[in-house]
């Protein structure tokens, strides 16, 4: 297990190579001079060239990147070309806010969606397992950013039961996080439904029921434990994908998170902000990913890393 995990972090360190040199170009490529961006348009050429230089933006595209590993080597993110601020400190500042949204999500998602999952595996073919696979298909059709409108319109705007945007208040949680957890809640809901299908047919499932065992000891305990492999996957995958979705739903929701940074970052070509957000967000995925892995072995001794 200790070869294993050094072989992942070591490719994740490769990974997340690949990822800053992927974004440090795209993010060249986008129109637009970031000096005059932040100089304004009122400045003069003169100083929008003296600004270019202070962010070393006149040096060749591959001395840039160079200077950006450097720097990330130790630790040191840059700093904002907007606020002059360290890269770091501003991504600590709102990563717990988009943190606590994920977490949120991923519970009610969690929840609702191994719930739903486990009740229509064991209803085949009845209306509530028509009505969950009509509810995870509109669950994984919906955007994101649209659903997130029509709920701040029908229960902020219209009804006025919740807040519609920030995060001062305890009810501020209930629309982001529900807009969140939607497309979360049908993927393992479909997870759910298809692993315990095949699990509920094995013999030993008959045979705690031929035992006289309690319903729910049998679903839980034997096909539920059995049938979380596949579904420990996509609650993996989707927590990081749920940090990921925050992008969108945190600019709907006007939430300070790490997402809307991001998105006022490349709207002013903030480029060190970008690049810091962007691996933030590669790290906790890729360490969300390795921890998944390990805790196959833990729930299904089978399992080995050699």
């Amino acid at each position: 297990m200790t070869r294993y995990i050094a072989q992942r972090l070591i490719a994740a360190a490769i990974t997340l190579l690949g990822v800053s040199l992927v974004v440090f170009l795209l993010l060249h490529l986008l129109p637009g001079d970031p000096a005059r961006i932040i100089a304004g348009l009122l400045a003069s050429e003169e100083d929008v060239a003296h600004l270019r230089t202070e962010l070393g933006l006149d040096q060749p595209l591959v001395l840039q990147y160079l200077n950006f590993l450097g720097n990330l080597l130790h630790g040191d993110l840059g700093h904002s070309v907007r606020t002059r601020q360290p890269v770091l400190d501003e991504v600590l500042a709102r990563l717990p806010a988009t943190i606590q949204l994920a977490v949120i999500s991923m519970v009610v998602a969690g929840w609702l969606g191994i719930l739903a999952g486990v009740l229509a595996a064991t209803r085949p073919d009845s209306l509530f397992d028509y009505l969950t696979s009509l509810g995870t298909l509109f669950g994984v059709s919906m955007p994101v950013y649209w659903l997130g409108l029509m709920l701040i319109t029908l229960f902020a705007v219209q009804w006025q039961l919740v807040p519609a945007a920030g995060n001062d208040q305890p009810t501020s949680w209930i629309l982001p996080s529900l807009t969140l957890a939607a497309f979360s809640v049908a993927l393992i809901a479909r997870m759910t439904r298809s692993s315990m299908l095949e699990v509920l047919h094995q013999d030993y499932v008959r045979t705690a029921w031929a035992k006289g065992l309690a319903e729910r000891g049998v679903i839980f305990r034997h096909a539920l434990k059995n049938a979380f492999i596949p579904v420990l996957t996509v609650l993996g995958l989707q927590f990081g994908a749920l940090l990921g979705g925050a992008v969108l739903t945190e600019s709907v929701f006007a939430w300070p998170g790490i997402g809307r940074l991001m998105v006022d970052s490349i709207f002013a070509r903030d480029y060190p902000v970008v690049q810091g957000v962007v691996l933030v967000f590669a790290t906790m995925f890729i360490l969300l990913n390795l921890v998944v892995d390990v805790l196959y072995a833990y729930l299904d001794p089978r399992i080995h890393y050699g």
